[in-house]
Order: C-alpha cells, then structure tokens, then sequence
C-alpha cells in the first residue's frame, strides 16, 4: 500500500488525506443526537454538554437534577463532573424556559441553607436578674424586653434559680435567633425569632414511671431506717405523714417495728431521676399494723377503705424531736413543785414550723409571762388544741386556718428551760391525752368506688404480703 501511495501523483495524494481525516472525524462523532424521553426509566444517566430542565414551581426554587448527577444504570460508568460555567435550563409555570449558569444555582443553593447559630451557655448566678445575664450574653435590653413580653410561656424566665443555665443562639451577625431554658427535669421553654418579633414554645419530655419496693426494720429510729432501705427523704416523710393520724412518730416508734412500702420512681432515657407517690405501706408498730392504699382521687384508705385522714394530726411538729411526754404528776422543772403535765413537749430547734392539727378557728393568738407566745385552736364544738412557748405567731385571733397549715414556730418564750413546743389537746374542757385520744375518723371511700378499690387494694397488699417474706428470708440468710 505504501508503494502504491507513492506512485500516486501530489494531487491525489492530497486529496486522500482529506477524505481520511474527514472520515475519521465522522468516526469519532455521535451517529444521533442525544434524547430524554420519560419512558425510559432505565437510562438516567446524565450526558456530558447537554441541558437539562428543572421545574421551579411558583417562588420556591427547586433544585433537584440541577446539574448533579442521577442514579446510574447497572452498565453505565460515566460520571458527570459539574462546572461552574454550565448552563443550565429552568422554567417556571407559565413562563419560557429560561438559561442559567451553575453560579447562578450555587448562589439560590446557598440561599435555602439554613443558618449555622453560635450557641453560649450562661449559668445564673446568685442575685443576677434577667437584665445582668442577657447583658452577660451580650443582648440588648431592647431585645430581653421584646422576649419578656412575648406572653405568659416567658414568664417562666422571671422564676430563674442559681445554678440554672439559659442557653443562648446568635447568627453570624451577633443577633439572637433562639433561646433554650430547661424549667425543670421534662419542661424547656423554647424562644425563637420570627418576622416579628419572638415566639415562645413549650417543650415537655415524658417520664417513665416504674413501681419499687423497700422494706426496713427499725434498729435505733424511723429515720435512720428509712434511710438503709434506701429511701429519699421526701419519701420517708411522705410515708410519716400517711400513718401520722394513727402514729406518733416522736413517741410511739419502738425497735422491732417494721414497714414496707410500694412507691414511684421517674425515668428520663433510662435513668431515675426522680421518686413520685407512695402506692402503698404497712407499717407495724408495736405489734399492730396499719394499711394505707392511694386512691385514684389521691387520699389514702386502708384496705378496708377506711379514710387515713382524720381530724387531727397526732403530732403538729416534725416527728424528729421530742423530749417530754404527758404526765398527771409531773415535777415542774422551773418550780420544783408537782404540777400536772397536760401536754406533750416537742423538743425542736427554734423556728422549726409549728402546724395546726386540725381544721379550726383561732379562739387566742397573744402572750403570758407563763405561757409566752401561744395560740388556740376551736375544732368544732367539743375539741381546742394550744400551742405555748412560741417564738413567732403567724396566725391571728378569728382567723380560720386547714389541718397542717403552719400556725407559728417553735421558741423558748414564757416560764420555760429551753427551746421546745407544749401542746395540749382538750375534749369538752377536759385535756387528754394527744398520744392516746381516740381521733374522730374522716368519710370511708365513695360506694360506688368501694368495690373497684377493695379489688386494687387486694392486689397491693399481696404485693406487700410477698415483699415481707422475701425480707424475713434475707434477714435470716444475714
């Protein structure tokens, strides 16, 4: 071929040179054009130097298939690399279509990307307000006064405590964009900027409630053994207050006595981080045993459905102290003559609440040189209740005042020889008693409730009955 080439006269030489690089460009060129058709689903790879149209609807930018590239098909393996300088074919509805650049699409990208806030976090410190911590954070008074006055969920920073932390989020421009508060362990209020203006939100997580079961025996006080069940103080208190209408827990408590309980604990993702309501207790003391199961109204009834809640309270202070019990013929400790103790004295420190022991009205509230600061309380037409050596009064004669409501605080005013409360309880005139008078009893459970409770009362004090035994079992083990 290459002899026959060069016998070829210059002119045809040239020509054949033509033809062959004219051939070869037709070669390497695509025989038809390229073509999208919707129907075919299988062939969505996107082709190097062709326009593509993307539909904008309305004023929402939509940039799907702008440019980037689709699933592939099993045998395709072109990638598509975009460029900045491709044009790009759009329409919206009812107008032409449209060319624009990729930069243009780079720019609409970057205006629906939503903001990076920089988050700060400022722990309330002991007499900081509101104003002292947004200043802190670096906010205007303009701007605190535009979130305190959002509504009623706001208010809720006005109640901030030490220790508290109000998080803070602000634009690259150093605006306030959202403001996070956690109220509590479940609730956050939640602020955000709008167009105008703040909004306020309330945030509230679910807690997990589970039931737990605690059993002590009492070794030296009621306290300690509340405590090596493994109990929180609330609870223990709560437990106190349940049976303190049939047990003085000042005077009455014994080594040997016993309780068990069934009780609430809170969960948030997985952890306690909370104790709630006592579902139901036994407790023994000096060998008689007391019931009490809650109720869907929250009262508490004994598992024959007799109300806890009495009258009177047997004790009106804490149950940790105590010092004198009541005694016809008691030697005074001033006087050194025998004199009748008509009361209990409760030993406490000074301040400690003083509350009534039962719903009443105040018949005396002044002082005496014997009796100090006291009060007296009329229950009804056969019961008053006094309350002496007091060292503040919060109550005022004629007043009405509810069982547990606190009444004044205990102190060492009038003929006494140290700081503590005397209380009498009086019965038609006749003083008797606190410990040992027999208590008018509050209304049993609804009829028509009775029945649903005896049921659920049933269940518990199994559960109570089973709880025991397994205690006695580990005691004998120890």
């Amino acid at each position: 071929m290459t002899h026959i080439y060069h016998q070829l006269p210059r002119r045809h030489k040239q020509l054949l040179l033509a033809v062959s690089v004219v051939t070869a460009i037709l070669f390497l060129l695509p025989s038809d054009d390229a073509q999208a058709s919707r129907s075919d689903a299988k062939d969505t790879t996107l082709k190097v130097a062709q326009r593509y149209e993307v539909a904008i609807n309305g004023d929402k930018k939509s940039l799907v298939a702008v440019n980037k590239p689709q699933a592939t098909t099993e045998n395709s393996t072109q990638k598509l690399t975009p460029s900045n300088t491709t044009p790009v074919k759009v329409h919206t509805a009812g107008t032409e279509s449209t060319t624009i650049s990729q930069q243009q699409v780079d720019a609409i990208v970057e205006e629906t990307k939503v903001p990076t806030l920089q988050w700060q976090s400022v722990k309330v410190k002991s007499g900081d307000s509101l104003a002292l911590i947004f200043d802190r954070a670096g906010f205007s008074p303009r701007t605190l006064h535009n979130i305190t006055t959002v509504g009623k969920a706001t208010k809720a920073l006005k109640k901030i405590m030490p220790g508290q932390i109000i998080k803070f989020g602000a634009d690259s421009d150093g605006k306030l964009q959202e403001l996070r508060y956690q109220q509590d362990i479940v609730t956050t209020l939640v602020v955000t900027a709008a167009e105008k203006g703040f909004e306020a939100t309330t945030e509230k997580r679910e807690l997990e409630t589970r039931e737990k079961l605690a059993s002590a025996v009492i070794e030296t006080n009621f306290w300690n053994a509340g405590i090596s069940a493994g109990l929180e103080p609330n609870v223990i208190m709560n437990l106190a207050n349940i049976f303190g209408w049939d047990i003085d827990f000042g005077l009455d408590i014994r080594k040997g006595d016993h309780f068990n309980i069934i009780y609430e604990t809170k969960f948030l993702d997985g952890e306690e981080v909370k104790t709630g309501q006592i579902i139901a207790a036994e407790f023994v003391n000096q060998g008689e045993s007391y019931q009490a199961i809650r109720h869907t109204d929250g009262e508490y009834y004994s598992a024959s459905g007799r109300s806890m809640r009495k009258a009177f309270l047997r004790a009106p202070v804490n149950f940790k102290y105590i010092s004198s019990n009541f005694n016809p013929r008691r030697l005074h400790p001033v006087t050194g003559r025998v004199k009748a103790h008509n009361g209990i004295d409760y030993a406490a420190r000074r301040g400690t609440p003083v509350m009534a022991s039962g719903s009443g009205t105040v018949i005396a509230s002044s002082y005496n040189k014997y009796n100090g600061n006291y009060v007296f309380i009329k229950h009804g037409e056969s019961y008053v209740t006094k309350y002496l050596h007091l060292h503040k009064k919060s109550v005022k004669k004629g007043q009405r005042v509810k069982q547990g409501q606190k009444i004044g605080t205990v102190g060492a005013t009038g003929r006494v020889t140290g700081v503590h409360l005397h209380y009498e309880f009086l019965v038609n005139g006749v003083h008797r008693n606190p410990r040992t008078v027999k208590l008018p009893k509050s209304q049993p459970i609804a009829k028509k409730e009775k029945a649903a409770f005896l049921a659920i009362a049933q269940k518990r004090m199994a559960q109570l009955e089973t709880n025991k035994r397994i205690m006695l079992a580990s005691n004998q083990d120890n």
